[in-house]
């Protein structure tokens, strides 16, 4: 009888496995605490923290628009003096929600570490939503506290224990308590298996959902950071203490995992009340800033920006770059602006707390269009759409995946929760992908966002790479437009270079040189700026509605 161990059938180039149809890291599982230890995230960093790092006075957080800044001693203490203050002063059960709804500042990181040491879930939002977004999210994730600024507190509305205004003098003193009774806060003994946070999804291709993230996902997810301070860095360089700026939002789960990430491995972290390119460019000199967790569109700006030259940037080392594809031309055109810049890509969702592949040192960087590896811990499948038959490498299909970091669900939404994990826990992304001969992942783009072209599918994603590459083009969207005789066609957004004159008829003449006949461009419309998420997804949801209600004329 033959032999059916599965490793005889997997493919040690991809990870592919022949037998399963389940692509598998490559590299042996990290480590994860057991799952009946008591113990949340916040306590997993601070414990890593604590253990590598004795200097309380190394910078943790510095705000570029005010120039205030918390020394990692200074955080420690608001942290454990705020959970105090919160424990004694409020009659908070584990696992209830408190909505946070702010700017950037230094007292976020305080209030997410000392809400998750206490077992609260974290439910942070954009504070730029409106009112009725704002409704929605509460409905769904039904907090019974929130913590707001005077500016925005407006929106939010009644909740069981109120709003804390964090300009308060209430919220400051609640920040230097003394006498602090730590066996108070020990007591508090979280599951892994709890709720952490409660992070929405960007509603790129359908209304906000909350995704329910537990201490168990997060701590997946620093285990992973910690694994790579301690083993690859040295190998890649990695000075033992970044410098961080941040232009991801704080509420945002690339931000959110990054600076949990940033606490564990003593980094120190700069941040912005308001993004600017310019004031991010001359923060980087002012703070000598190493690295940047970034979205496509900055990296964009990063090469069409004559900005840059004013400001020295030559404590830059990496730019890590996640939320949305990037084109392999834009990636090109900034490694020959920035050579000494390492731009890494990895990918990941909302619903599996950041990174579940990612390119590793220069070498892999090199691949442009890539987005890496799948991370330690983490399996995929490339899924026919249409049949559900699992494809080897080299084919296009829906991407699965499956592993610690996967989210619990969708709060207050079994029906897509039910859509989205199946019963085995594999999460469908929704994402058209393939892996390549050597097990590197390429994104095609949305499966729902598909341009469909007479018989043809037309990804929007290629189009906007090469659009992205004209000198006369700032940015550009592509979506579908309604057609009679072909059901869809590709219609551009276009956003020119300031200065430029370039004409409906130039745009498409420039893409349909370099793309089959299906694939051409076949309507035009200039726009200011195409409408984008806090990570950088196009919201292709406006730009349709735009289109369909605009009367646009048909070139």
């Amino acid at each position: 009888m033959a032999e059916t161990n599965p490793n005889r059938s997997m493919d040690p180039n991809t990870g592919f496995c022949y037998q399963t149809g389940i692509y598998s890291c490559q590299k042996p599982p990290i480590p994860l605490p057991p799952t009946s230890q008591p113990l949340s995230v916040a306590e997993y960093c601070l414990s890593l923290f604590h253990s590598t790092s004795t200097d309380g006075a190394t910078t943790f957080v510095a705000n570029a628009t005010t120039g205030q800044a918390l020394s990692y001693s200074q955080f420690v203490s608001r942290v454990r003096s705020l959970a105090y203050s919160l424990h004694k002063r409020y009659t908070l059960s584990q696992e209830d929600v408190a909505f946070i709804l702010s700017p950037p500042s230094l007292h976020i990181p305080v209030l997410y570490f000392s809400l998750m040491l206490l077992g609260i879930t974290v439910c942070p939002a954009n504070p730029l939503s409106s009112k009725s977004e704002i409704a929605h999210q509460i409905q769904l994730s039904k907090p019974v506290i929130a913590f707001a600024t005077s500016q925005t507190s407006h929106k939010i509305p009644s909740l069981t224990h109120g709003t804390i205004l964090l300009d308060s003098p209430e919220f400051l003193s609640f920040l230097t308590q003394s006498n602090i009774n730590n066996d108070t806060i020990e007591r508090v003994k979280v599951k892994q298996s709890d709720s952490a946070a409660i992070l929405y999804s960007s509603g790129t291709t359908g209304r906000v959902k909350g995704v329910i993230m537990t201490h168990r996902n997060l701590i997946a997810m620093m285990a992973a950071i910690h694994h790579y301070n301690t083993t690859e860095s040295a190998d890649n360089e990695k000075p033992p203490r970044s410098v961080m700026f941040f232009t991801v939002p704080l509420f945002h789960v690339f931000g959110f995992f990054m600076l949990l990430g940033a606490v564990l491995s003593a980094d120190t972290v700069v941040l912005m009340e308001r993004f600017e390119f310019e004031e991010m460019l001359r923060a980087v000199e002012k703070y000598k800033v190493t690295a940047m967790p970034v979205s496509p569109p900055l990296v964009l700006a990063f090469v069409k920006s004559d900005l840059t030259k004013k400001y020295d940037l030559s404590s830059l080392q990496g730019l890590g770059c996640g939320g949305a594809p990037l084109g392999k031309e834009v990636a090109w055109r900034f490694n020959e602006k920035f050579p000494n810049v390492i731009l890494l890509q990895g990918y990941g969702l909302t619903e599996t707390g950041g990174g579940a592949t990612r390119v590793i040192g220069p070498e892999e960087a090199a691949r442009y269009g890539t987005v890496g590896r799948l991370a330690e811990n983490m399996e995929a499948k490339i899924v026919d759409p249409g049949t559900g038959e699992v494809l080897p490498p080299g084919q296009r299909g829906e991407l699965w995946l499956r592993g610690p970091t996967v989210m619990k669900g969708y709060v207050g939404d079994e029906k897509a929760t039910a859509e989205t994990l199946d019963s085995e826990g594999w999460l469908k992304t929704g994402d058209i992908c393939y892996f390549d001969s050597e097990g590197f992942l390429y994104i095609v783009d949305r499966l729902k966002e598909l341009i469909k072209y007479k018989a043809y599918q037309v990804p929007p994603a290629e189009l906007e790479h090469i659009l992205h590459s004209h000198p006369e083009i700032a940015d550009a969207a592509v979506i579908p437009y309604p057609d009679e005789e072909a059901g869809q066609i590709p219609m551009a957004y276009v956003v020119r270079n300031p200065g430029s004159s370039i004409t409906e008829a130039q745009v498409m003449d420039f893409i349909a040189k370099q793309v089959a006949p299906y694939k051409k461009i076949r309507r035009i419309a200039f726009i200011n700026s195409i409408p984008k998420s806090p990570a950088g997804k196009i919201l292709r949801r406006e730009l349709v509605n735009h289109s369909l209600a605009g009367g646009l004329s048909k070139l």
